[in-house]
This record gives C-alpha cells, structure tokens and sequence, in this order.
C-alpha cells in the first residue's frame, strides 16, 4: 500500500534532483529515502528515476506519477486542515498558520507583517536559517516563509518584499554620519559590533581582513536587537542590512563592497489546504509587499 512518507520522499527528490538533498529538507537520513523509493517503485511497477553520479532525474513513468503524486499530497494536506475549514469555531486549531522566519528580519518590519497576518490566522512563528526554512516548506512543517530569496527567484508561490544593501550602522553622533559612502580602510580604527546571526558573516570578514581592517569587537552577539541597540548608543559600528538600522542610527554604503540581499515571502507548494485559501494568502501576501515602507 502507497503511504504518505513514499510520496514525500518521492516529491523531495523529484524536486531537488537529489537523495541527499531530499534527505535533509525531510530531516531523515539518505538511506530512509532510498528505501521508501525502492518501495514506491517495486508498487507501482515500475522505475521511477535514473540515477547516475551526478543526476537524478525522472523516467517516463515517473514523469507520469509526478502530477499523482503532487494530487495526493494536496489530498493528504486538505485531510490534515479538515478540522480548520469546519464551520463550528470551536472544532478549529490553532495555529492556521506556521510562518518561518530568519533572525535577521527586523523587529518593525516583522511585527507590522505579524499585525497584518494576525487579522486572518492564528500565527505561529518558528524561526531558523534560510536552508532549514526551506526544508521546513519542503516536509509541510510550515506554510510560509519570509527569509532570502535568490536574485532570479520568481516563482509564482514567491512574493519579493525587498531588495537592499549591506551598510555599515553607526550611531547617529558617530564621526561618519552624514557620509554617503566610506572606504574599508576608514573603519580601521573602529570598534566594531559583530552580529553572529548575520548571513552574510562570513563574506564580511573576509571582506574586510583582505582589505587590511582587523578590528576590536566590543561586542559578539546571536541578538540582533542587542548588536543594534548597542550600536546606537554608540559602543560601535557594524555591517547589516540596511533595513536593520534603527531610529537613532546612521548608515553608508561601503566602496566596493557592494553586496546586497533580496527579501521575501515563500509559500509552501500546497497553502493551506484549498485553493480558496491559498488564493486568499496570496493576496494577503501581495498587500503586504505593496505597503510594506522603503527603506
């Protein structure tokens, strides 16, 4: 009999192109993967996938099943949200929405998406990186994420909210405020604030030690509200996303550094049980990006 983990497993790996990609979106190991699509294969009857060192890519049969498959999951999640379509109040569960998020959204910008969202669902935020949010979308652990988005993302279950530069933070009474752009070789001096969440941590260092710039960190901190609070009050500068500034802080872009970040929304491939709902989401989601403030 066909259960729902092998049609899981068979959409993770049709969708990444990999059993081990698949495996970890899923959160189970390569081998549980393997096996659930062995079984699959021996009910069908036939192969589902080729595999070689590089690929994994459908058959002809599997080509078939796929929209079968993809029909089933919708049934499997239509079944799990029957209690929060009925009509009686009191048969409803809470959460009607699971919204991943990463650490480095900030706090305005999430608690006016929160407040929007609120009106409609029951919100449950469960945070984690970009990669485990996405496998998170993938198991149907959660409905939506708001995390990174990749330059050429355009899928139609991908809502952008924002495009922005890293920029370096400084009190708003800092030496540089006011200045529209600085040289890596100008914060040599400073003391910095390093945000241990940031995505982009690794690039930054790297960044600025080829440049020269070894600094003092007053501060290592995973709390982003802390880094940032600590930043305008003037215990150092820092490197974030320019959308993470503060009232009371001051920014400038860094010469030559230019990196940047795309921010956005993600939906599980199947929403939240019916077309209606997930019609209704996307809506929601595209009010939201529409009168969502510049930076």
């Amino acid at each position: 009999m066909i259960k729902r983990a092998h049609i899981r497993h068979f959409l993770a790996v049709a969708d990444s192109g990999s059993f081990k990609q698949a495996a970890a979106r899923l959160h189970v190991t390569q081998p549980t993967v393997s096996t659930s699509i062995a079984e699959l294969e021996r009910l069908v009857g036939s192969p589902l996938f080729v595999r070689d060192r590089r690929h994994v890519r459908l058959t002809e049969p599997g080509g078939a099943f796929l929209p079968i498959a993809r029909d089933l999951e919708a049934g499997f999640r239509r079944a799990d949200q029957f209690a929060k379509s009925s009509q009686y109040p009191e048969q409803r569960q809470w959460p009607d929405l699971k919204l991943g998020v990463i650490p480095t959204v900030s706090g305005p910008m999430l608690q006016a998406i929160c407040a929007q969202l609120a009106g409609h669902y029951g919100v449950e935020l469960v945070e984690g990186d970009d990669h485990d949010l996405r496998s998170q979308l993938a198991s149907g652990k959660i409905q939506l994420a708001l995390t990174l988005l990749g330059k050429t993302e355009s899928e139609p279950d991908i809502v952008p909210l924002l495009d922005e530069p890293y920029v370096v933070v400084m009190a708003g009474h800092h030496r540089l405020a006011g200045t529209a752009e600085v040289a890596a070789g100008e914060l040599a001096s400073e003391i910095m604030i390093a945000r241990r969440s940031c995505e982009a941590l690794q690039r930054t260092s790297r960044f600025f030690t080829d440049a020269g710039v070894r600094p003092r960190f007053a501060l290592r901190s995973e709390n982003e509200d802390r880094c940032l609070r600590m930043v305008a009050a003037g215990l150092g500068i820092t490197v974030a996303p320019r959308s993470l500034a503060p009232e009371g802080t001051a920014t400038a872009e860094v010469r030559d550094f230019g990196l940047t970040r795309r921010l956005g929304f993600i939906r599980a491939p199947v929403h939240l049980g019916s077309a209606d709902e997930a019609e209704k989401l996307a809506t929601i989601l595209e009010t939201i990006a529409a009168n969502l403030p510049p930076d």
